[in-house]
């Protein structure tokens, strides 16, 4: 139903003022009572509002996606029905929650993740009840059933006289949104004594301190879900109170933050600290954004906090950047990269980067709604695209995706007016969580970093126990229509976790979760990032190895139609091998692309290695190609790996999964003194480009590779990029400290120089272009003095502030 008491309506009436609103003069009870009843009404709209959020609209039942779903969930709800069994200590046989020994050890994480999963079953249940076409809508012994389970996890576990155990998330977040989430569903067939024991027992592990302060576990993707409670608890409740709360509890997560968790001005989004999380925790809270805007629009606690407006720049700024295809880049996923198949999920639904991403399009979708409207036509332009490109992955055969979702995104596909949009061709470098992205014609690649403020990796809840090299200049490409499954088809349980694409890492051994959990162990460096003009750029990484002595400079040139990779400085004295992975590829089952160096095709066969002395050029059949400038002594080989979810991650899969590698790496040696490699990394390229580019032995000239600096110029550009980890000369460039450096010298005469302090500890710096400028056309207040004529002389002040943001300045040749 929908009320007729509109926001400003709810407030005159609150006033007290009868004639306000245009009712006769009544007794201060009537007006009262009155109020009370226009509050209830409120309260009906907005449980309304949230049961359609809950189970979607505009979507017939009969038809496919949806005829498909309704009758699984009808399925599933009929097998979790039958399978319960209430007796003291659990609901289901297979979710014991009673701990018989509570406290925040992993065993207890497990049983308070059984009383959250109990709780989830029953919103399962609820929905199959509630939703039309699943074959129980609105059956009796179904409806029996939920209140059953409702009583009987009350009264055992989730009450006001119970003391919570295991994950905190369990008791604040996951349990009382699947506990109101079937309230509001259930609603009319729940007794007042029941809806007041409910929500006293969220209020017993949820109350209101939960958001007093903005630290802790109540920031971020956390502080909406908790709000998300708090609103629902309120709405199911009947107190205003706590839905105000919770609107005035998101206030936090708006604004832009220069440290910690939350969004940064340059698109970066971090939770858990140290965690680069666009991907998992960023897509959690931008939907649970959406989710309460819609919920609360046109209420009398709608959110109109104009900081909001930032939420919705980020649909740009820090969300898009990440999605290629309809999947979000593992890069920024964390830990979540490492759910896979689930030991206890019977249908086998694997998680991977386009199963994440695709929940993203929908929110995109919703938050849509509350925003402007061209920002929302442009979203959904975008959304288009991703949905239209994924051709590996359709979100529409998603079977993770929600029928609300579905419903969303499926109104896009089939809006005629929406146009869709491209994927952008631009450089973008995420210096506050050490990450870039670089989207060209045909194809799109990511650049994963730590430093003093970002992790090596994260592990935590027995996931992602092998990620330790992600960190360690880890690089990600895929193809407009090719290599879209590179990282979503088993690669993480399959993959050697010393050889990722890109890093350079000992083979040391590292325990399971080496380095602790929640993002613990942090690198002691500071110089990490670069410079771009939004098209290019160059990007630096001073390693340190994750317990391990291993020290490097790592340098990404990043092209027009290839990304050069440096390393320098490579020295190590762990007693055991040093390698740079140039390759992983993940071939899939079959492993059948054809392999050629140097105009030679090797063997296909499986297992299969050489020594590649003196190679010039490599090819990757149905991939891309590598040049090596100067020739260079490569190790590649074929190899079949087999490995399991479990692994990677304790609630895993056991069942052994074999994929293809065809890798390429370079051996430094065991303890190596001062290793080196370079490579040029070209995606889509044909095997006759890779060998064009290796003969164009000018096309790219390394002026530095050392421990000092890299740099690299390539003419027919315009492009010159340096990484100076010590002042000092390449080629033209002079610097006095570190810094980037990064120049396009354009064809209309002018040149754009970009210019950044990664370390953010330059209080001053001077740069010298010796090349003739005849004017300075526009420069940052961080250049305190431009001399030109025969050399162009830039004097910059504190840097310290800049946050390693590129300073650009545009001068006019002479």
């Amino acid at each position: 139903m929908t009320t007729r008491w509109s926001r400003r309506g709810f407030l005159a009436a609150s006033t007290g003022t009868a004639v306000a609103v245009g009712l006769p003069a009544q007794s201060n009870a009537t007006t009262a009572s009155v109020l009370r009843t226009a509050e209830a009404d409120e309260f009906t709209t907005l449980r309304a509002k949230w049961r359609t959020l809950l189970l979607g609209e505009g979507f017939s039942p009969t038809a496919e996606p949806f005829k498909s779903r309704l009758t699984e969930l009808g399925t599933t709800a009929a097998q979790l029905q039958s399978s319960m069994a209430p007796v003291s200590g659990s609901l289901w046989p297979d979710l014991v929650y009673a701990d018989p020994e509570p406290d925040t050890d992993q065993e207890s994480y497990g049983y308070s993740g059984n009383m959250n999963a109990s709780y989830n079953r029953l919103s399962t249940l609820a929905q199959a009840y509630c939703q039309q076409g699943t074959g129980l809508t609105g059956d009796a012994s179904l409806r029996t059933a939920i209140l059953t389970g409702l009583d009987h996890l009350h009264s055992e576990v989730y009450n006001a006289g119970r003391t919570r155990y295991g994950n905190w998330y369990s008791w604040q977040i996951g349990a009382p949104q699947a506990l109101l989430d079937v309230c509001v569903l259930m609603y009319d067939q729940l007794s007042a004594t029941r809806l007041t024991d409910y929500v006293a027992a969220v209020d017993h592990f949820v109350p209101d301190s939960a958001v007093t302060s903005y630290t802790g576990t109540s920031t971020g993707a956390n502080r909406v879900d908790l709000c998300r409670v708090l609103a629902l608890r309120g709405i199911v409740g009947g107190s205003s109170a706590k839905v105000a709360l919770a609107r005035d509890a998101l206030s936090p997560v708006f604004p832009y933050v220069s440290g910690g968790d939350g969004l940064y001005t340059d698109g970066s989004f971090i939770q858990h600290t140290t965690v680069p999380y666009t991907g998992s925790y960023g897509s959690v809270m931008l939907g649970g954004l959406g989710m309460l805007f819609a919920l609360l629009t046109g209420s009398s606690w709608a959110v109109t906090d104009t900081n909001r407006q930032i939420v919705f720049d980020a649909v740009e700024n820090a969300w898009a950047p990440f999605l290629y295809n309809g999947l979000v880049m593992d890069g920024v996923s964390g830990r979540a990269i490492s759910r896979g198949l689930s030991a206890t999920d019977t249908k086998q639904i694997q998680q991977n980067d386009h199963l994440r991403g695709h929940p993203i399009l929908a929110s995109i979708v919703l938050l849509g709604q509350g925003a402007s409207t061209t920002e929302n036509a442009r979203w959904r332009g975008l959304v288009k695209g991703w949905m239209q490109r994924d051709y590996y992955s359709p979100p529409m055969s998603n079977p993770s995706l929600g029928l609300t979702s579905l419903a969303r995104l499926k109104d896009v596909l089939d809006d005629t007016s929406v146009t869709a949009i491209a994927e952008p061709t631009a450089h973008r470098l995420f210096t506050n969580m050490a990450r870039a992205t670089h989207r060209r014609p045909g194809w799109a690649a990511s650049i994963s970093m730590a430093d003093r403020r970002i992790t090596y990796y994260e592990t935590g809840n027995g996931e992602n126990l092998r990620g330790w090299h992600t960190g360690s200049g880890m690089l990600y490409w895929w193809g407009d229509s090719y290599a879209n499954g590179q990282y979503s088809d088993a690669f993480w349980p399959t993959v050697d976790p010393y050889r990722l694409p890109g890093t350079t890492a000992s083979r040391l051994a590292l325990a399971d979760a080496a380095g602790g959990d929640w993002g613990a162990s942090l690198p002691d460096v500071n110089w990490v990032g670069g410079a771009t003009d939004g098209q290019r750029a160059a990007i630096g990484q001073y390693l340190k190895g994750l317990q391990s002595t291993l020290l490097a400079k790592k340098s990404w040139f990043c092209l027009d139609d290839s990304i050069l990779c440096l390393g320098a400085g490579i020295k190590c004295t762990d007693g055991t091998t040093v390698e740079s992975t140039i390759e992983n590829r993940n071939l899939g089952p079959t492993g059948s692309h054809s392999f050629t160096v140097d105009g030679t095709v090797k063997p296909a066969a499986y297992p299969w290695s050489e020594t590649l002395t003196g190679a010039t050029w490599a090819h990757l059949g149905g991939m891309g190609g590598y040049v090596f400038p100067g020739g260079a002594t490569v190790r590649a080989l074929r190899d079949s790996r087999e490995g399991t979810w479990s692994a990677v991650n304790k609630g895993g899969s056991t069942t052994v999964l074999n994929r293809k590698y065809l890798t390429m790496y370079v051996d430094h040696g065991t303890n190596p003194t001062n290793g080196t490699y370079a490579y040029l990394l070209m995606p889509g390229a044909t095997a006759a480009q890779t060998q064009a580019r290796a003969a164009a032995t000018t096309w790219l000239t390394v002026l530095a590779n050392t421990d000092d600096q890299q740099g690299v110029s390539v003419p027919s550009l315009g492009f010159t990029g340096v990484n100076f980890w010590f002042g000092g000369t390449v080629g033209s460039l002079v610097a006095s400290d570190p810094c980037s450096v990064m120049i396009t010298e354009r064809s209309d005469g002018t040149a754009v120089i970009c210019v950044s302090d990664p370390k953010r500890m330059n209080t001053g710096l001077t740069l010298t272009w010796n090349r003739a400028v005849s004017s300075v056309v526009s420069k940052p207040s961080t250049v305190t003095s431009a001399t030109t004529g025969s050399a162009l002389h830039l004097v910059f002040g504190d840097m310290t502030t800049s946050a390693g943001v590129t300073q650009k300045i545009t001068v006019r040749l002479g």
